[in-house]
């Protein structure tokens, strides 16, 4: 798959992400070092244990680089669920926005994979 069908296929903004880098090159690159990115998991491990300090921390962490490598759809996702630990507690409905995040971190993640 092309950088840009991987946008195409995530939900991201390929034109944001190509002014920034410039570069397909570098697009792959952050792609592919993103799959070491350990804010999904650490959000999980926090939701799973009830901390909800360290929860909204990987959930701000997640958003923002989301932000950066343009892949919206995930953003959106980890935007939801940082607001709603934002007040340092986590709510009883968090559920529905954890697989919402999971949902798009899957999509993201098996793209990656497919880059060529």
């Amino acid at each position: 798959m092309t950088v840009k069908e991987f946008y195409d296929k995530i939900g991201g903004d390929y034109e944001d992400v190509l002014s920034r880098l410039m570069s397909e090159d570098l697009i792959k690159k952050f792609s592919v070092k993103y799959l070491n990115d350990p804010s999904f998991s650490s959000l999980s491990n926090a939701l799973d244990s009830g901390n909800a300090d360290e929860a909204f921390r990987a959930a701000h962490t997640l958003k923002g680089v989301c932000q950066n490598l343009g892949y919206t759809k995930l953003y959106s996702s980890a935007f939801d669920i940082t607001e709603a630990l934002r007040d340092g507690s986590i709510p009883n409905d968090i559920s529905p926005l954890f697989e919402a995040v999971r949902s798009d971190y899957d999509l993201v993640v098996d793209a990656i994979k497919r880059l060529d």
